[in-house]
């Protein structure tokens, strides 16, 4: 049903815009993983779907990131892209050798679609904190 990609080099354009149209401020391009296995995206018949990040790290835990949908894609079955990219991203880590993904998320639809997926949400609240150097 959905096709999975590595993302490329003028993909980072296209997310940029799906990132603006849902008000997030796209991260920086040299913030984003630029290994092989950065990033993917989830097409369904040539069309980009959803696209994800996997940050890896030298523990056995990885981080999930920066999840974005096509806000032109409309059909029925986004939701089971997004779970496909979700999925698709752990099987990556797995693959890869790590025992537990990491991931931060306000947005309540993609809340729901992680918990979906078999992510746990810790009962006490918390708050993400950069520094930039």
């Amino acid at each position: 049903m959905f096709e999975t990609r590595l993302l490329n080099e003028t993909d980072y354009d296209a997310l940029v815009h799906w990132w603006k149209w849902f008000r997030f401020t796209a991260p920086p391009k040299d913030m984003l993983p630029q290994d092989g296995m950065g990033g993917i995206m989830i097409q369904k018949d040539g069309v980009d779907v959803c696209a994800g990040f996997l940050y890896t790290t030298n523990s056995k835990i990885a981080w999930l990131e920066f999840i974005v949908s096509n806000p032109e894609y409309k059909d029925k079955n986004r939701k089971e892209a997004i779970k496909t990219l979700i999925n698709s991203l752990c099987h990556i880590a797995h693959n890869l050798g790590f025992k537990a993904v990491f991931t931060s998320v306000k947005n309540q639809s993609l809340i729901n679609h992680f918990k979906d997926t078999g992510f746990s949400l810790d009962a006490h609240k918390s708050s993400e904190m950069v520094k930039r150097l």
